[in-house]
């Protein structure tokens, strides 16, 4: 049927299930509208990888270890400074802020953790991460940088 022509339906018409005859003669029939999910940058399978690098950082070297993944804005060391003193300990704590869109990694230590997370190993755990990004391999790049600065800050020292 084009644009502007009307087609009269037989009234006796069996309907199916969103369906109705207007007064005019017409069939006007309701569809189901079914957003698309959103694409997440990660699957089921990665997700629980990094999950599983983010536990096991923790675990062994005693440090909580975070990530973010967004947008960090146009000074990316503040704004990533700034969601590490978010953490529940950030004198303890390592946060791994990534920023697809802006191609920028920052990673934060706090006073407890940069004494065993060097800078050196920092940036060794960046340029490892920076690798598999470049071959779009986001989750593996993150899984990868974790357990380079897991090496790095080493075991928890024992009280």
């Amino acid at each position: 049927m084009a644009t502007g022509e009307i087609e009269k339906v037989d009234p006796n018409r069996e309907l199916g299930i969103g369906e109705v005859i207007t007064n005019s003669g017409r069939l006007s029939v309701a569809k189901m509208y079914e957003p698309h999910a959103p694409e997440l940058p990660f699957s089921p399978t990665q997700l629980a990888a990094l999950d599983e690098a983010l536990t096991l950082s923790s675990r062994t070297t005693g440090l909580e270890f975070s990530v973010y993944l967004g947008e960090l804005g146009k000074d990316t060391r503040a704004r990533a400074e700034e969601l590490h003193s978010q953490t529940a300990h950030p004198a303890n704590a390592v946060l791994v802020a990534v920023s697809p869109g802006e191609r920028a990694v920052e990673i934060v230590t706090g006073e407890e953790s940069h004494r065993r997370l060097p800078d050196r190993g920092a940036k060794l755990a960046v340029m490892s991460m920076v690798a598999s990004f470049k071959e779009g391999d986001l989750a593996g790049g993150l899984v990868s940088g974790l357990r380079m600065l897991t090496d790095q800050a080493g075991r928890a020292p024992r009280s």
